[in-house]
């Protein structure tokens, strides 16, 4: 009887274990509640996240037209959705998704829904790392799959409308997301080393510079891997936004912080007089400079 007890303990104890790895709702810095990990719609339904949910899912007029045309080609897709539950694009664009999707009667089956956080320490990550490899630095990013094989993602917002967005991408259709230079850049990262990248300097400077959006696009991507400690590829990022943004102040900052973090403090030091350079009266390079003095002094 004491042994089916002990196991019927750590039977329990296992189920809380997984249910939190999976799904975990903690509380941030600011006393607000965030969702974490494999989550599904049900989750969302629950409060205080039913707050947006709910109204953005019901008010959200989908395009019946568009839905019928796409419904059969997307049956043959899985998909998965990361998001920030924290996220303003999220609250309004994943309801509107799940609307789409039951509208076409989508199998619950072929849908993997992620939530992940937010702070330094976890940027755009999953407690399982489910973000792993798959370039996830927007949220929401909705990735399209067929036979195992991503087709194409919609990021943060669609180009059109989320139905026709989804449309192009099951019928084939040339569709580019947004944020190209950053999937772009990302992808290449996947696939080829920075020495590589490096001797592709002078083509890859102009042609990202024609589609990248801001100077933000391409440091987004590079706190990613800042993030995850992939100092190599992060300090690569910003040393190109540097490239193609000279101009702008951000850059630099982001840079020295990397800098900073593998504790080259020369080159820190650097960027954050560059900082000031482009704006004089900048008071996180001014303190930036006076904790790395006192680092080496």
């Amino acid at each position: 009887m004491k042994r089916i007890a002990l196991t019927l303990a750590i039977l329990f104890c296992s189920q809380i274990t997984f249910s939190q790895t999976i799904n975990q709702t903690v509380i941030n810095d600011k006393g607000n509640p965030k969702l974490l990990g494999k989550i599904d719609k049900s989750d969302l339904q629950q409060a205080p996240f039913n707050e947006w949910f709910e109204p953005n899912y019901n008010d959200y007029l989908v395009n019946k037209k568009v839905v019928s045309k796409l419904k059969d080609s997307l049956h043959q897709y899985y998909i998965k959705v990361f998001l920030g539950s924290w996220c303003g694009d999220s609250k309004k664009e994943v309801p509107r998704f799940y609307h789409i999707l039951d509208m076409a009667k989508f199998p619950k089956n072929q849908l993997e829904v992620i939530a992940v956080d937010r702070t330094p320490e976890a940027y755009k990550q999953a407690p399982n790392h489910e973000e792993q490899g798959l370039n996830i630095h927007r949220v929401p990013t909705f990735i399209f799959y067929k036979n195992g094989q991503e087709v194409n993602r919609i990021v943060e917002h669609p180009m059109e409308t989320l139905e026709r967005d989804i449309l192009n991408i099951v019928s084939n259709k040339t569709y580019r997301p947004n944020y190209v230079a950053a999937n772009y850049v990302g992808a290449l990262l996947e696939t080829k080393s920075i020495d590589s990248l490096q001797l592709e300097h002078d083509i890859l400077v102009p042609r990202l510079a024609e589609f990248v959006k801001g100077s933000r696009e391409l440091n987004t991507l590079g706190y990613v891997y800042l993030r995850t400690q992939e100092y190599d590829k992060a300090l690569y990022i910003f040393n190109l936004n540097t490239q193609i943004f000279p101009y702008k102040y951000n850059v630099y900052d982001s840079l020295g912080e990397a800098y900073f973090e593998t504790k080259n403090y020369d080159n820190a030091l650097k960027n954050y007089y560059k900082v000031l350079s482009l704006k004089p009266d900048d008071d996180n390079a001014k303190e930036m400079i006076e904790k790395i003095k006192s680092q080496v002094e």
